[in-house]
């Protein structure tokens, strides 16, 4: 019985996680590409306002970074920073994820997956990176086609396998869709 226990707490727990990293990286997504109203800035076409990046990081999981001007009202990037012109980038504000080796693990030790690592820019507008969580096996997004009553919305598949390093491994998807592509 106390054995039960113990997995649904651990089950219970990764599942928060995981649910804490959707809402920070569907948040993300939603807002790629936003254009501020007053803003006088001339962007081009080819400006990137999201992009996946197939197996680039810890155990071939995919990555995701995104940009979008910063609003008039209070916006926070994924790590709880308030956006502003400070961290921007030729007015643009950052946001990225990946994962990663855990840091701190010496060789040899026993690893309970990767680290999700949220990218941002700090106030003098160099990328900076902050572990939000630990315990990620595998992080996977997909574009997803879209109907043609929306070409200007993009679906993306976001699928985060979650583990303990001993006997769960939870799998667990959502589906985004940006808002404010040109």
């Amino acid at each position: 019985m106390a054995a039960k226990q113990i997995e649904y707490e651990k089950r219970q727990s990764l599942t928060a996680e995981a649910e804490r990293a959707f809402e920070l990286i569907g948040r993300a997504i939603r807002m790629a590409g936003y254009r501020n109203v007053h803003s006088t800035a001339r962007r081009k076409q080819e400006d990137q306002w999201i992009q996946v990046y197939k197996k680039s990081g810890y155990r071939g999981s995919d990555s995701l970074s995104v940009q979008h001007e910063i609003s008039a009202a209070t916006d926070f990037d994924c790590i709880g920073n308030t956006l502003s012109k400070e961290r921007s980038k030729h007015g643009l504000a950052r946001q990225g994820f990946l994962v990663d080796r855990q840091a701190g693990i010496a060789k040899g030790a026993k690893v309970n997956g990767g680290s999700l690592i949220c990218q941002s820019l700090d106030r003098q507008g160099r990328l900076q990176n902050t572990t939000l969580m630990n315990g990620v096996s595998y992080l996977a997004i997909e574009e997803m086609a879209t109907p043609e009553k929306t070409p200007a919305q993009k679906l993306f598949k976001v699928r985060l396998q979650m583990t303990d390093g001993a006997l769960l491994n939870l799998d667990l998807e959502r589906i985004f869709s940006t808002r404010n592509l040109p």
